[in-house]
C-alpha cells in the first residue's frame, strides 16, 4: 500500500508550505505550543497529503475515530513525505494514510523488497522510533506510467519493456518529486534501458496531467492507479514486469499516541477498503464533486462503521 501518490519545490518553498498548510488547513496548528494537539494528550491529529484520494482516506480514519470516542484534529492537504514525515516524527501528526512501497523507499532507499510481504517486513525495521504501521488495506493507489490508447496501439506498447523500441522522443509528465524517485526517469533507464525527458505537472496526476497526456505534450504520465480518469479516458497503464514501482497498498502510519482501541478503529476501515471501493470513493470526488467528509460518512454508514 501507493505515493504518490511527490510534490515539493526548493527548500524555501517546502518550509513555507509546511507553515502555511499546517496553519491554514486545520482548526489549530499542532506545531503551536498553545494548540490543543500539543497540550491535550487525548487529541489525535489526523493528516493527509495534498491529494484528494488521500484526504478521503484520512477523513475515513478521522470519522471512525470520532465514532469510537476519540477527539480528532484534522490537518489535511499538508503536502507530501518531505513535508509531513518530519511532522510525524515530531509528534505533530498522529495518523497519516500512506502507501506501503513508497513509504519503505522513503526510509530505506537501498531496500531490495519487491513483494507486498517483503515491503511489510522492511517497514517493521525501517520506521523510526515512535512510528509504526497498522494493517494495510487491499486497496492500492500506486504511481504508474500511463499512456493514451492511441499511443499504445500506434507503438505496440503495453509494457514498460516495450518502450525501448519506440523511436520517437518520450516525455513523462508528473509532479516534480517523481524526477528523483527510484521509479522515475533514472529508474526507468536503469531497469528497462529507456530514456525519457521529464516535464513537471504539479497536480498529482489530475486534470492538468490528463490534459498534457491527451494533447501530446507528454507521452507518458504518472497517474495513480485508483484514479477514475484512467478508465474514463480509456488510458492504458503500462505493465511493469520488473516491479520498478513497488506495490503501494494503503497503509496507516501512526504515532505512539494511537492506542489499541484507536488502532482497531482504523483497521476496521482498512478491512473494507478494497481496490474497487477506493475507485468508487475517488469517483464521487472527481465526477460527483462530493466533499471528502460527505464521501467518508456515506461509506462508513454503508459499511456499518458509523
Amino acid at each position: 500500500m501507493i505515493t504518490a501518490k511527490i510534490r515539493a519545490g526548493v527548500a524555501a518553498a517546502l518550509a513555507l508550505g509546511v507553515a502555511a498548510a499546517l496553519t491554514g488547513c486545520a482548526s489549530s496548528d499542532p506545531l503551536d505550543s498553545g494548540s490543543s494537539a500539543s497540550s491535550d494528550s487525548k487529541t489525535i491529529v489526523v493528516g493527509s497529503q495534498q491529494y484528494y484520494s488521500n484526504e478521503i482516506i484520512a477523513e475515513l480514519y478521522a470519522q471512525v475515530l470520532e465514532k469510537n470516542g476519540f477527539e480528532v484534529e484534522r490537518n489535511f492537504n499538508i503536502g507530501q513525505r518531505e513535508v509531513y514525515i518530519p511532522q510525524l516524527e515530531k509528534g505533530a501528526i498522529d495518523v497519516m494514510p500512506e502507501y506501503s512501497g513508497n513509504l519503505l523507499q522513503y526510509f530505506d532507499k537501498d531496500s531490495k523488497a519487491k513483494t507486498a510481504d517483503e515491503i511489510d517486513d522492511g517497514l517493521e525495521t525501517a520506521l523510526p522510533k515512535g512510528l509504526r504501521v497498522l494493517d494495510e488495506a487491499e486497496a492500492t493507489d500506486q504511481d504508474s506510467y500511463t499512456v493514451t490508447k492511441q499511443f499504445s496501439e500506434d507503438n505496440d506498447v503495453t509494457s514498460l519493456a516495450d518502450l525501448k523500441d519506440v523511436k520517437s522522443k518520450l516525455t513523462v509528465g508528473a509532479n516534480s518529486e517523481f524526477q528523483t524517485r527510484p521509479y522515475g526517469p533514472k529508474g526507468l533507464k536503469s531497469v528497462y534501458g529507456v530514456d525519457v525527458d521529464f516535464k513537471a505537472v504539479e497536480d498529482s496526476g489530475g486534470a492538468l496531467t490528463v490534459k498534457a497526456l491527451k494533447d501530446g505534450t507528454v507521452q507518458l504520465a504518472d497517474i495513480y492507479s485508483a484514479d477514475p480518469s484512467i478508465k474514463a479516458n480509456d488510458f492504458v497503464t503500462l505493465e511493469d514486469p520488473e516491479n520498478l514501482i513497488l506495490p503501494q497498498n494503503v497503509i496507516p502510519v501512526v504515532s505512539d499516541k494511537v492506542n489499541d482501541k484507536a488502532a482497531d478503529a482504523i483497521d476496521s476501515v482498512n478491512e473494507k477498503l478494497t481496490p474497487e471501493a477506493l475507485i468508487e470513493l475517488n469517483t464521487k470526488s472527481t465526477a460527483d464533486k462530493e466533499k471528502a467528509s460527505t464521501i467518508a460518512k456515506e461509506f462508513l454508514t454503508d459499511e456499518g462503521l458509523l
